[in-house]
């Protein structure tokens, strides 16, 4: 039995475990940039896009 898991999968979990244990390294920024670009060829982007974009602009909007 052959079993497939995806590149975005594994990257995230990579991800996952990297910010469990609290340590930032280089190679923990690369497995988070290589997880970015990943996410971005899913059809995740859209929504996740559109909630960024909903995000800066309540930012914005709020006077201090």
């Amino acid at each position: 039995m052959i079993v497939s898991i995806s590149g975005v999968v594994l990257a995230g979990c990579a991800v996952f475990f990297v910010v469990r244990s609290r340590r930032a390294t280089v190679g923990a920024a690369i497995v988070a940039v290589v997880f970015g670009f990943l996410l971005a060829s899913t059809g995740l982007a859209k929504p996740i896009q559109s909630a960024l974009d909903g995000t800066a602009q309540v930012t914005g909007s709020v006077k201090p």
